[in-house]
């Protein structure tokens, strides 16, 4: 009798579990089909959207939006959120530059290596504080937000470093393709298949998803919560400071606002995405997606002459309508797991 009902509940699991799969999959297969419908529309409307220059300008746009919002689903599905992601590119672009503009002779992997080790520091801090002193996530990372982007402006004291002050070979980073794709766009894809494996086949990666559906049951089920928050906010910042090396390579030119207010895109970009505000569920491919999406959105708008402050509206109503959506499809899974608890149990 234990051992059938074992199974039973197994099966309830497995049955839960594959239908918010299913769910995650459609909700990736809309934004694909919103991709095919804008590109199709913005390239009739002015076929130059649909030119190479163009979409390597798409890529180049998302892949740093795409790269933070991977890291911010591995906080976000643990019922959490990271508003400091901004203020940590910030920090590490800055100081990644200036280490290169005041020490000509220094290896460019090793500045590398420092920005990342430098915003994993920062996301422990963020860890730290959420997952030991059990402060709420919001009100820490806006905090720290805050925090990082000051100790940014201290250390700048005003100073700007410029794309002649960097070597050649950092600042190619940016701009140069492989096959055609740009190389930060191979870098987010890179990361965005690791992460995605890794939540998908590694027991680390399901704890996350427990977490975020059920703290308390997580503890009961002996998961470490601590320890998993942590490294959850550790590999973001670590994201982050990966993103701030992208961003000084790209754009050349740094200074202490860098990337300010970008937290509120890569938010943007993981809900649009469909994963679960309040925790629990969604995809790493899905976040991706959405940065791509709302990348795409912002060139068509530009393409199309629609006002900024127009484009800066829609953003926010397309963040709306995927919040509703999220909401919607939350009660529609919790509604049919109640229904097949309802069968199962007669």
């Amino acid at each position: 009798m234990t051992a059938t009902a074992t199974r039973t509940e197994a099966g309830r699991r497995n049955g839960g579990r594959r239908l918010v799969d299913r769910v995650a999959r459609v909700r990736e297969l809309g934004i694909v089909v919103a991709l095919g419908v804008l590109f199709g529309v913005t390239g009739a409307a002015n076929p130059g959207f649909l030119t190479y220059a163009s979409l390597r300008d798409i890529l180049l746009n998302s892949a740093i939006v795409a790269l933070l919002a991977v890291g911010q689903t591995l906080v976000v599905i643990t019922r959490n959120v990271d508003l400091s992601v901004s203020s940590v590119v910030g920090l590490s672009a800055f100081g990644g530059a200036l280490v290169l503009a005041d020490n000509p002779g220094v290896p460019i992997p090793l500045v590398i290596a420092g920005c990342v080790v430098l915003g994993a520091a920062c996301g422990a801090v963020n860890g730290l504080l959420v997952g030991v002193a059990k402060v709420p996530a919001l009100v820490a990372t806006l905090g720290t937000l805050y925090a990082f982007r000051g100790i940014d402006y201290a250390w700048a004291g005003g100073r700007q470093v410029n794309a002649a002050d960097m070597p050649e070979g950092f600042l190619a980073l940016g701009t140069r393709s492989v096959l055609g794709v740009p190389l930060p766009a191979l870098v987010a894809l890179a990361v965005l298949l690791v992460a995605g494996w890794m939540l998908g086949n590694l027991r680390a990666g399901r704890e996350l998803y427990a977490i975020g559906s059920n703290p308390e049951a997580a503890v009961l089920a002996g998961i470490r919560v601590r320890r998993r928050i942590v490294a959850a906010f550790v590999a973001n910042g670590a994201l982050a400071g990966l993103a701030g090396v992208m961003w000084a390579a790209r754009f050349g030119t740094v200074d202490a606002t860098v990337a300010t207010g970008k937290e509120l895109d890569v938010i943007a970009a993981v809900v649009v995405g469909g994963v679960a505000i309040f925790g629990g569920s969604g995809t790493v491919y899905g976040a991706a997606l959405g940065a791509l999406l709302l990348s795409t959105i912002t060139s068509a708008l530009a393409v199309l002459r629609v006002d900024a402050l127009a484009q800066t509206a829609i953003n926010g109503a397309l963040l709306i309508a995927a919040i509703v959506l999220d909401r919607l499809l939350a009660l529609r899974v919790a509604a049919a797991l109640r229904r097949r608890r309802f069968r199962d149990a007669r």
